[in-house]
């Protein structure tokens, strides 16, 4: 099913887009196991960790999803540590969670 989300592409978003609905939320993190919903300050965040062997690799993921956040101009919080990249997905103009961000997660992970 990540597949799925993962040949989507990413809509233009305003600020009275709709964030997802609870049912949507449990629909769509049950497409991707290993993403968890935060929420910081109030807004539904999606995040991951992904772990590599040493900051090489990291820093070259990095960059993978730099260029896929590029490609659906939809921008990520990313930190990059040794032997690991936490990648968190919102949307800005929303302050919560749309289903852009399960499409660009799904590319995320379709990146390993």
């Amino acid at each position: 099913m990540t597949n799925k989300l993962a040949s989507q592409q990413c809509e233009a978003c305003h600020v009275d887009a709709p964030k997802v609905s609870d049912n949507e939320l449990a629909e769509l993190i049950g497409q991707l196991p290993d993403w968890v919903p935060e929420v910081r300050d109030g807004v539904m965040m999606l995040e991951r960790v992904f772990k590599f062997k040493n900051f090489k690799q990291a820093l070259a993921f990095t960059n993978q999803v730099a260029e896929l956040a590029e490609a659906e101009f939809h921008h990520p919080a990313i930190t990059t540590e040794w032997g690991k990249v936490t990648v968190t997905w919102w949307t800005h103009a929303i302050k919560g969670l749309h289903r852009n961000d399960f499409i660009c997660a799904a590319k995320t992970d379709a990146l390993l």
